[in-house]
C-alpha cells in the first residue's frame, strides 16, 4: 500500500522472515552498535512480520535496498486506567542516514496510524529514541520511570509477612522460568501491590517472538556482565515476585567493587517486594544495585529508609497517541465523576478533531460522543498530543494548563477534568519496546 507522502522512487513493502538480516542492518544504520552484525543475525527477531514494513529504493545500479523500516507489536491487553485496550506498540522506526530529511519517517507514521484504525487499535504507544520527534505526530509523554543506584546494605523498612517468603536465586532459563515470569508480570499489570486498581501503560510480551527475544542471552550482548540471573520470591509455593539481573565484579587493591544490574523487578504485594529488594540490595561482594525501569511509585522508593542515597533519575517512559479518540476516551475509567466538553485538534487524523462530550462516573462506565457547535463553546480546548499525555493518568491536565497547552473556557472545568483523568497508580511499562 503506497501513499502519496513517499517521495518518487520509494515504495512500501511488507517484510517477511527472509528480510531479517536486511532489517537488522538497517536498524544498525539507524541506531549505531558496536556488536558485530553476525551476532545480530544470530538473535531471534522480536518482530511480528505481518506488521513490519520497509521502505525500498532502487539505486542507480539497479540494486534494491531498504531505506527505512517500522513495525509494531500487537498489544491486545494494553493496560489503561481501569481497563485494557488493543494497542499498537510502534517500534523499530529507523531511516538510513543516506535517506534522511526526505519525509520517509512522516510517511511511515501516517501509514502506521492508518493501519491502526484498520485493525481497530484505538491507541498507539512507543518509547521515544529522541524526545522531540513524536510530539509532532500527536504522541504525548504519558509516563515516567525512575532509575536508581542503591548502595549495598541500604536499610529497608520492615513489612509484616515479608519473612514468611522464600527466595530462590538461579540462572535464568526460559524453560524453567518463562511461564512463571509471564504469569507474575501479567498479574502485576492487573493490580500491583494489592491496591485494587491496575497499572496503566503495562504491556505484556504477548507474542512468541517477544518471549524468545527476552530469554535469548548471547554473550555479545551482555556488555561484559555475567549470564542473566533470576531471583524468585514465593509464598507457600506460589510465585509472588521476581527480578532479572546481572552482576559485574572488579578486584581492586582496596577490595572488591561490584554492581548488580536489575533489568526488571516485579512484585505482587508489599511483603513480596520487601523480600525481593532485601536480597537485591545485599548480595555478597557487590557495592551497589542499579535498576533500569521502575514505576515512580515502586514500593522500594518508600521502603528505603534513605531514598536520597539511591541517586534517583527520572526518565520518560511510554508515549501514547489516541488513534480513535471516542473509543479511547470511552474505553478507560476515570477517578471521579466527569461531564466535560473537549475541543480537540488533530492535524494527522481529522476524524479525531472537533468537539466531544466526555461523561463518566467514578470508576464506572464512560461515554464520548461528538457535539455540534463551535469549538469556542467547549469547556476545554487542547491538542490530541495533550490528551495522549494525560490519558494514562500520569500527567495532570492542570499542569499542562499552567504551561498554556490546555485552555479552560468554563471555570472549574480544568480542575474537575484533571482530577477525573488521574489514577491512583502511576503508569509505567516495565520494559522498553
Amino acid at each position: 500500500m503506497d501513499t502519496p507522502h513517499l517521495p518518487p522512487g520509494y515504495r512500501f513493502r511488507t517484510l517477511d522472515p527472509a528480510d531479517k538480516a536486511a532489517a537488522a542492518r538497517l536498524d544498525a544504520w539507524a541506531f549505531p552498535t558496536g556488536v558485530p552484525l553476525e551476532d545480530h543475525d544470530a538473535l531471534p527477531s522480536p518482530l511480528t512480520w505481518e506488521r513490519t514494513v520497509g521502505v525500498e529504493v532502487t539505486g542507480d545500479d539497479g540494486e534494491v535496498s531498504l531505506a527505512a523500516i517500522h513495525s509494531s507489536y500487537p498489544f491486545s491487553r494494553f493496560e489503561v486506567p481501569g481497563a485494557t485496550l488493543p494497542t499498537a506498540g510502534l517500534t523499530w522506526v529507523g531511516v538510513h542516514p543516506q535517506h534522511r530529511r526526505r519525509g520517509l519517517a512522516t510517511a511511515m507514521i501516517d501509514r502506521h496510524l492508518a493501519r491502526c484504525r484498520e485493525r481497530g487499535e484505538a491507541l498507539s504507544a512507543l518509547f521515544a529514541a529522541e524526545y522531540a520527534i513524536y510530539g509532532r505526530f500527536g504522541y504525548g509523554k504519558a509516563a515516567d520511570d525512575v532509575r536508581l543506584t542503591i548502595p549495598r546494605g541500604a536499610r529497608l523498612r520492615d513489612v509484616p509477612g515479608a519473612a514468611d517468603h522464600t527466595v530462590r536465586i538461579e540462572l535464568a532459563d526460559a524453560e524453567r522460568h518463562g511461564a512463571l515470569v509471564d504469569a507474575v508480570h501479567r498479574a502485576a499489570g492487573r493490580g500491583p501491590g494489592g491496591v485494587g486498581v491496575n497499572r496503566p501503560g503495562w504491556a505484556t510480551r504477548e507474542t512468541d517472538e517477544l518471549q524468545a527475544r527476552l530469554w535469548d542471552d548471547p554473550p555479545a550482548f551482555r556488555g561484559g556482565q555475567e549470564p542473566r540471573r533470576i531471583v524468585v520470591v514465593e509464598h507457600g509455593g506460589e510465585p509472588r515476585g521476581y527480578a532479572l539481573l546481572r552482576r559485574t565484579l572488579e578486584w581492586l587493591p582496596t577490595g572488591t567493587s561490584g554492581t548488580v544490574s536489575v533489568n526488571e523487578a516485579v512484585a505482587l504485594d508489599a511483603a513480596a517486594a520487601r523480600a525481593l529488594w532485601g536480597v537485591l540490595v545485599d548480595l555478597d561482594l557487590m557495592t551497589e544495585t542499579r535498576t533500569f525501569v521502575l514505576a515512580p511509585d515502586d514500593p522500594v522508593l518508600t521502603l528505603l529508609e534513605n531514598p536520597r542515597a539511591a541517586a534517583q533519575q527520572r526518565v520518560d517512559n511510554v508515549w501514547v497517541r489516541l488513534v480513535d479518540l471516542p473509543v479511547a476516551l470511552a474505553g478507560r475509567q476515570y477517578a471521579a465523576d466527569v461531564d466535560v466538553t473537549l475541543a480537540v485538534t488533530d492535524a494527522r487524523l481529522p476524524a479525531n478533531a472537533g468537539v466531544w462530550r466526555l461523561r463518566a462516573t467514578a470508576f464506572g462506565p464512560a461515554s464520548c460522543e461528538p457535539v455540534d457547535g463551535a469549538a469556542a463553546e467547549a469547556d476545554l480546548a487542547l491538542d490530541v498530543r495533550e490528551l495522549g499525555a494525560a490519558y494514562l493518568g500520569g500527567t495532570s491536565l492542570a499542569v499542562l494548563g499552567t504551561a498554556g497547552l490546555v485552555t479552560e473556557r468554563a471555570p472549574g472545568a480544568l480542575a474537575a477534568a484533571s482530577t477525573a483523568f488521574g489514577w491512583p497508580v502511576a503508569p509505567v511499562c516495565s520494559w522498553v519496546f
